[in-house]
């Protein structure tokens, strides 16, 4: 079972995932992506909610893939780009809306990015896989701000 930080944009797409508990990507990536089993840590940027100068980004949710990612019988799409693939995902417990652990802070800590000073440009995918220290690290600054999907899906919703 491996990590994976699975970054999103734009709050269209975040709800469509925590709704409906799947995962959608681009067409042409077919590398870095996760497996059937794999944890999943829900990623927003600054820019999700339309207000980078408020926002930052944040680590907001855990789940779990249970399916292999495949082709998806019909596209979907989020501001003119096509998703062909995806999988399917159990959400564990979602932070409440503009709550959760904030990267940027935790980076000169993280494996991942063995250069804090261009972090970002590592973040430009859908995808991040994450040596276990770095995701031990994360889930445990996360887990004391998750509440059930249930109790705060609404805050997500647009």
């Amino acid at each position: 079972m491996a990590t994976n930080l699975i970054i999103l944009g734009d709050r269209e797409p975040l709800a469509w995932v925590l709704e409906n508990q799947r995962m959608a990507f681009p067409a042409g990536r077919s590398t870095g992506l996760p497996e059937k089993g794999d944890e999943i840590l829900l990623y927003t940027t600054r820019g999700c909610f339309r207000n980078p100068g408020r926002d930052r980004g944040r680590i907001m949710g855990l789940a779990t893939v249970t399916s292999e990612v495949a082709a998806l019988p019909e596209p979907v799409s989020f501001g003119g780009r096509d998703f062909t693939s995806g999988c399917t995902l159990q959400v564990h417990g979602l932070a409440p809306r503009h709550e959760g652990v904030i990267l940027a802070d935790l980076v000169p800590q993280l494996q991942v990015f063995p250069d804090p000073k261009t972090w970002s440009v590592r973040m430009r995918r859908a995808s991040l896989k994450l040596p276990e220290a770095d995701a031990d690290l994360l889930r445990r600054e996360l887990q004391p701000m998750l509440r059930t999907r249930a109790a705060v899906l609404g805050q997500y919703a647009l």
